[in-house]
């Protein structure tokens, strides 16, 4: 039986510039005919990343780097094992990535942003040096000729062919088996994420606002009349729904059936939905507004995402605050919903700092721990337990 875990919030982030446009604006999008602030999926992704890694909560074996230079890295790593001739190691890192077709440029580059687990760059750079004497045959690092990924594939070791396709396995690096990778030159070593992130959109129209500014410069004489430098900043100020669902059981199957590091990585991806906040121009505007909602519900026939409560807008009340309403129309959404197409919710919990959530829908923990408490509890009655191993 499927096992989805969904994530509904409403976040209120005071005058912001999170996410920006090539123009420099703020994201926005149309929904329901009306303007709508936005903040990617991607950009609340990236942060949903940081924070988990800042946290300490998940082992630095079990995170991953998204990164071009995957090439130093394996550098650095085979000099740690004992190889100390940088030609040498250049020339067989360069070999190796060739056999998962991943070519490097004159910069030390591979083509594109590769999405790795900490152990599955460990694992190669443990190949390259138990194979250190068989890739010392080939072309070297420098060979300017002109081959095509697969031929430079087909000139290395079998060993090392084959060893390079089974290890890039996820590594069981917890944001790979949430966000997934796509390798165009390797799809046997692409992961289908766990989890799906909605853009994040305001529940009401919004307007674009420009910051006119001017900065003096502190050395400037009385002579001197006038600013040292004058610019605009556009921003806007918006009360965000923002929804994601996670495969439980699918997040399993990607941590290769580690059901401890799943449950560690839920609970680490919770507080991190509550905390992460985006750092775009927060030097400029500091807007650290934790939302004011967070709601956690388990679902088993399919997710519902509630976005539709907000398709016509949420409109500014004197008795109410927008978080307040917003909070409203999500709870009429969903008893919407559940009617329609059946009650497919397993559970309902909610932290609610607005007090427009009915009570009668879920429990309300009094704290961000204190849902996370209540969803481990769920999912440790709710996933197969861990396999043990026969004597």
């Amino acid at each position: 039986m499927s096992l989805f875990i969904e994530y509904h919030l409403i976040q209120n982030f005071a005058p912001s510039n999170l996410n920006r446009d090539d123009t420099g604006a703020p994201k926005d999008a149309l929904f329901g005919g009306h303007r709508r602030a936005r903040v990617s999926s991607q950009c609340f992704k990236r942060a949903i990343r940081l924070q988990v890694a800042s946290t300490g909560a998940i082992a630095a074996d079990d995170q991953s780097i998204r990164t071009k230079k995957l090439l130093q890295l394996l550098v650095q790593q085979l000099k740690a094992l004992g190889r100390d001739d940088e030609a040498q190691v250049q020339q067989r890192a360069v070999q190796a990535l060739g056999a998962a077709k991943l070519k490097v440029d004159d910069e030390g580059k591979t083509e594109y942003l590769l999405f790795l687990g900490a152990r599955e760059i460990t694992a190669l750079a443990g190949l390259i040096h138990q194979h250190w004497d068989a890739l010392a045959v080939g072309p070297a690092a420098d060979d300017k000729a002109k081959r095509s990924k697969k031929e430079a594939k087909a000139e290395l070791p079998k060993e090392v062919r084959d060893g390079v396709t089974r290890l890039l396995d996820g590594g069981k690096a917890l944001d790979v088996a949430l966000f997934g990778r796509m390798l165009a030159d390797l799809p046997e070593a692409n992961q289908h994420a766990a989890c799906q992130v909605a853009h994040a959109i305001s529940t009401h129209r919004v307007e674009r606002e420009f910051d006119y500014f001017t900065a003096v410069d502190d050395l400037g004489s009385a002579e001197e009349t006038g600013a040292g430098m004058i610019g605009q900043v556009e921003f806007n100020s918006a009360t965000f729904y923002r929804y994601a669902a996670l495969d439980a059981h699918k997040l399993l199957a990607n941590l290769q059936g580690d059901r401890d590091l799943a449950l560690t990585g839920i609970n680490a991806f919770t507080q991190a939905m509550a905390r992460a906040i985006p750092s775009g121009k927060q030097n400029s505007f500091a807007a650290h507004n934790p939302p004011q909602f967070a709601g956690v519900v388990l679902r088993h026939a399919s997710p519902f995402n509630l976005a539709n409560a907000f398709e016509r807008p949420v409109w500014p009340d004197r008795q109410r605050s927008l978080t307040a309403q917003s909070v409203l129309a999500l709870a009429t959404q969903e008893r919407q919903l559940a009617a329609a197409y059946g009650d497919a919710r397993d559970a309902w919990a909610a932290l609610d700092l607005t007090g427009a959530w009915p009570q009668d829908l879920g429990e309300q923990p009094g704290s961000l721990d204190g849902l996370c408490a209540w969803l481990a509890q769920q999912l440790d009655a709710r996933l197969p337990p861990a396999a043990t191993t026969g004597a």
